[in-house]
């Protein structure tokens, strides 16, 4: 789609493939894009889930841009630039589909934080992942102290950031960082599979579940049953409920609208 990325949709899913060798690392110029093709792909009908993955087997995204660094140092408008990035990856961790990251390689820094933005993960068997930033003087600045601690606990996210080494697939499967972890170039195949079994479903109760989830998650339980009963009243306003409702009396599939 664009000089960055590769956009391809297939059977609702649309799977964008990080075109920036050798490391796919994030730019100024591909985070662009990246928002570029999330709003895109908000407003696609025939899109109900997106796969979010690295060009060749090295890496997944190895961080950011470390050539972009020292024009920030002494800035005093570096707060404004970390927060267009903060936009960009708020927008995919709250695009109202379903999204996968294929960790197909190293999953370093800003490109750790990006799949921390993401739903679901499924990594490689040879990816190691991590938050090095810290080796440079610094600290993950991309939402990582954020995402990774409410993902994996406090005290083993601490440890990695604080550490900066990074911890192999399966260690991350072990922590809840990763939903999978798949034989070395099958992250893809995998994926597919896991949208398939997703994309089946009415995108009204998909994006309404998502919603519930992390929403509620940043609240009180009590107001956390109040936004799930509010989201479960409006998915019963939809024309997905009726039909949904219909094709289990008629012991048949459901043809589910996308929007």
């Amino acid at each position: 789609m664009g000089k960055f990325l590769d956009v391809v949709k297939e059977n609702a899913v649309a799977v964008i493939t990080i075109q920036n060798p050798p490391l796919n690392v994030l730019s100024k110029a591909v985070f662009q894009e990246l928002d570029d093709v999330f709003m895109e792909l908000e407003q696609d009908p025939e899109t109900v889930a997106v796969i979010v993955t690295g060009a060749g087997e090295k890496a997944f995204v190895a961080g950011a841009d470390i050539k972009e660094f020292p024009q920030m140092m002494g800035n005093p408008d570096m707060k404004s630039y970390v927060m267009d990035v903060h936009m960009i990856l708020n927008r995919i961790d709250f695009f109202p589909k379903p999204t996968i990251a294929v960790l197909n390689g190293l999953t370093f820094g800003g490109g750790c934080e990006l799949a921390l933005a993401c739903d679901m993960r499924i990594a490689e068997e040879h990816a190691q992942i991590g938050l090095p930033e810290v080796t440079l003087g610094l600290f993950p600045g991309g939402g990582g102290t954020q995402r990774l601690p409410r993902l994996v606990g406090v005290a083993k996210a601490k440890e990695m950031m604080f550490t900066g080494e990074p911890v192999t697939s399966e260690t991350a499967l072990g922590i809840g960082l990763v939903n999978h972890v798949v034989p070395s170039g099958e992250g893809l195949n995998e994926s597919k599979k896991l949208a398939a079994k997703i994309t089946r479903h009415s995108l009204q109760a998909l994006s309404r579940i998502k919603r519930s989830v992390d929403e509620g998650l940043e609240k009180p339980l009590t107001e956390g049953i109040e936004l799930e009963a509010s989201l479960f009243q409006e998915v019963f306003q939809t024309e997905d409920i009726k039909e949904g409702v219909q094709a289990f009396f008629e012991k048949r599939k459901p043809a589910f609208m996308h929007r």
